[in-house]
């Protein structure tokens, strides 16, 4: 055997044993005895943009442990604010009938708490686009002090005198104390089974439903007059658009310009996905509208010219009464009742 044979082999077999011990400490760090859930990626959806791999992979354990943090008030300073209280599941992790969040003190936030969904396939949280990360997003509500207004180090006080706490913590994340991280780990795992992906459109999409007349003439229209911003089967292309809403003089709230500073991105706010739109009313980033027809007759006659609108709503988005009336029975086909109703989604 040539030397340079044997030192190919000799690196090799270093390789590998780092290799080995590299997948062993990653197993190590979480806990024993674990039942590993797959993360669902419904048939017909892209590549998540998040993948919940070896950094916090998907367990039975620790999803039900998310669950039971995300309804857990002593998250919040008054324990009267969990994470449910803004975002229910009768509107599909949104808030419910309401036009902005409501938090610790009578406070009022500045926006409409969004549905939860789909969130594996998101780039930016918010409606300006502020985290990149679903972690870091969950973060912000428990320590924004006019939502649940606490601090981690208090929660974990709180969670600490819990036995039932401390056990599941160690048996997930194999340590002897509560850690933040851990905590959001735990709720962004609960998070990554809220998938959505069932409604009768998709039903429609498998063969295994069909359209009504009507339905079928607002999914013709939406594709020809909705699909490049609200693009299926998302619903969202994911961009920050300027949709010529006038600013509220109250809020001035002037949208992804606070985090990036340029003007280019003036009064620009995230697309929603409209899946599951016919049950999270309020509608837009300030839930200024109550209802679906409302939000669609701001397209046809009340566009706002600024500029940065964006250049497909320079005229508007022209519809008859019919036209809107048909969309509309679309956009119902979005509502995912077995999501909605789903029991290992719903309060322990």
């Amino acid at each position: 055997m040539t030397k340079s044979i044997l030192i190919i082999i000799l690196i090799a077999g270093m390789i590998a044993v780092v290799s080995v011990l590299s997948v062993s400490c990653k197993r190590t760090s979480w806990g024993k005895d674990l039942s590993w859930v797959q993360q669902q990626i419904p048939s017909g959806f892209p590549e998540p943009f998040y993948r919940y791999a070896a950094d916090n992979p998907l367990s039975k354990e620790g999803v039900e442990l998310g669950r039971k943090l995300f309804y857990e008030g002593r998250l919040s300073v008054d324990g009267n604010f969990p994470c449910a209280s803004c975002h229910e599941q009768r509107a599909a992790f949104g808030l419910f009938e309401h036009d902005r969040s409501h938090g610790y003190n009578n406070s009022h936030t500045l926006r409409n708490g969004p549905p939860l969904f789909n969130l594996a396939w998101q780039q930016f949280y918010h409606w300006d686009g502020e985290f990149t990360t679903l972690t870091d997003a969950i973060a912000q509500p428990i320590n924004g002090h006019i939502e649940m207004a606490d601090d981690f180090t208090n929660i974990i006080a709180k969670l600490q005198t819990d036995v039932n706490y401390r056990r599941e913590f160690k048996q997930i994340f194999n340590t002897q104390f509560i850690q933040p991280k851990h905590i959001l780990q735990a709720l962004s795992q609960f998070l990554g089974t809220f998938v959505s992906a069932n409604a009768k459109y998709d039903k429609v999409k498998r063969g295994e439903a069909g359209f009504t007349a009507e339905e079928q003439q607002g999914y013709t229209l939406f594709l020809a007059k909705c699909n490049t911003c609200h693009t299926e089967p998302l619903f969202t292309d994911g961009s920050f658009r300027n949709i010529g809403l006038p600013v509220d003089n109250l809020l001035n709230d002037y949208g992804r310009l606070r985090i990036t500073r340029s003007p280019n991105d003036s009064l620009k706010f995230k697309v929603p996905s409209l899946r599951n739109v016919e049950v999270s009313s309020n509608y837009m980033h300030d839930g200024r509208f109550l209802s679906m027809p409302q939000a669609l007759n701001h397209y046809r006659m009340n566009v706002q010219p600024s500029t940065t609108l964006d250049p497909l709503l320079t005229n508007g988005i022209p519809m008859t009464d019919t036209e809107l009336l048909s969309i509309v029975a679309f956009l119902r086909t979005l509502t995912d009742m077995e999501f909605i109703n789903n029991p290992a989604l719903a309060r322990p």
